[in-house]
């Protein structure tokens, strides 16, 4: 099993307490929730129930067999209702070993009993708290698990010992998927493929970057060729709509008013369809590193890159594509593949940033960091920094310049970054990083040397584990 290694050391840490454990799992669809929770379910002793979108007499038939099978190796018939089969999982349960119960798609069981929330509850109130029991209930319906379930509202509110939201993998992690690939078409599988286990899956590692998006995304058959819009069905009502905003920002558009006059729908409308893809981890609004959450100068990005890859390239040229053929397609693709890894690379960089935080290896720990723009008194004209860092009183900032290119860094770079910096003139001590691809022209070199800038390459990104 490829990481997940944080989360499997928590579930078995909670599962070691000796007391009631009720956790909440959730993350978008493919992100490999189920993995996760069959690989600890394989460790222990445990009801692992995976609910399915099926009518609640049939998923309580399901469960009683379950349960029953568990506990006397038979079934002899269904429970008359959830509360009888959950008190027989309490009687049952041993009081030296913990009783793992695991609920998969908790949501589809609610859809068909809008009770059950209150009948864990009331089983968990009456019984399972004063008991060694660890009930984990998991779905990748993200705003319903974090509303319905969790919400103050929830019957289950108070009641909840611990949440785990299943986040993608970083660009190191999604790295191992691929262990024969050079460093740099790494990074490229990553910029195609995101962090979802899945997406990363459906690549053969065996094969080469080309091939791959031959065979798993442009043809016809393949598991990724219409994945984002069968998951957007799946999810959610008036696809076309979605499908329209997602494209507009894979594209460039990310205001909601450029997005509504591109699609042609009301800015209102857009606004509220773009909350939902943000429920559900697809869209995201960043602002520049260091302003408030409800700067005007926000935007919008498409948050899996998957998603971002699949929107700009294949949904809107499909006509295009099945006239030029998947290999021309393929090859154009590649030719502005630089062009896209761009902004990708400038996250992955971000990423690396963090890490090194963590490590204590940069020269201070950021209390804000992220991508910044806006405007530069020093220039009077607008400027942009791929990475800002700054401290908590804003005197001490990291300046850094990403660069996915096949050509050396050349010295116009730096000197670049070095105007943008003189937007911040509050910021006492300025620390100045550059991380390219191709490496560095001999004048960047010797000037980083003077100034004491740090100078990273692909092979730095992936020696920080």
């Amino acid at each position: 099993m490829i990481g997940r290694a944080e989360e499997l050391d928590r579930l078995e840490r909670m599962y070691q307490s000796g007391k009631f454990e009720f956790l909440i799992m959730y993350g978008r669809r493919r992100i490999g929730k189920t993995t996760i929770l069959q690989e600890f379910a394989g460790r222990h002793r445990s009801i692992f129930f995976p609910a399915q979108e099926k009518n609640d007499a049939l998923n309580l038939l399901d469960f009683s067999k379950l349960v029953q099978q568990f506990f006397n190796g038979t079934f002899i018939a269904a429970f008359p209702d959830w509360g009888s089969a959950l008190a027989y999982v309490g009687k049952k349960s041993s009081k030296e070993e913990k009783t793992i119960l695991i609920i998969d798609e908790f949501p589809f069981m609610a859809a068909a009993n809008p009770s059950i929330k209150s009948i864990f509850q009331h089983q968990i109130d009456h019984a399972w708290k004063d008991q060694n029991m660890f009930l984990i209930l998991c779905g990748s319906s993200v705003s319903f698990m974090v509303n319905e379930v969790m919400g103050y509202k929830s019957p289950l509110y108070g009641r909840i010992t611990g949440s785990m939201e299943i986040k993608p993998f970083d660009y190191l992690e999604s790295a191992d998927f691929f262990p024969a690939y050079s460093m740099e078409d790494k990074l490229i599988a990553y910029g195609i493929l995101g962090g979802v286990p899945r997406y990363l899956n459906a690549f053969n590692p065996q094969k080469s970057i080309r091939e791959n998006i031959i065979n798993e995304i442009l043809d016809e058959g393949a598991f990724l060729y219409d994945e984002p819009q069968t998951l957007l069905r799946m999810e959610l009502r008036e696809p076309h709509v979605y499908n329209s905003i997602m494209e507009a920002v894979a594209n460039g558009c990310n205001r909601v008013t450029e997005i509504s006059n591109l699609i042609h729908e009301e800015k209102n409308k857009c606004s509220k369809y773009m909350i939902t893809l943000q429920s559900i981890r697809l869209l995201k609004k960043s602002v520049p590193c260091g302003e408030a959450e409800n700067s005007k100068k926000g935007i919008y990005e498409i948050t899996d890159n998957f998603y971002k890859f699949w929107y700009r390239y294949v949904f809107s040229d499909r006509s295009y594509h099945a006239i030029l053929g998947k290999e021309k397609t393929c090859d154009e693709i590649l030719g502005e593949l630089n062009d896209y890894m761009g902004p990708v690379f400038e996250k992955i960089c971000l990423q690396y940033l963090i890490r090194m935080a963590k490590a204590g290896n940069l020269p201070f720990i950021p209390h804000t960091i992220g991508k910044w723009w806006g405007n530069n008194p020093a220039v009077r004209q607008q400027d942009d920094v791929d990475i800002l860092a700054l401290d908590k009183r804003r005197t001490k900032a990291i300046f850094c310049e990403c660069k996915f290119r096949n050509r050396p860094m050349p010295m116009e770079e730096y000197d670049d970054l070095i105007l943008a910096s003189k937007a911040f003139p509050s910021a006492e001590e300025k620390y100045f990083i550059f991380i390219s691809k191709s490496g560095f022209t001999s004048p960047v070199l010797r000037r980083a040397r003077e100034d004491g800038a740090m100078l990273f390459t692909l092979e730095d990104l992936f020696a920080c584990r």
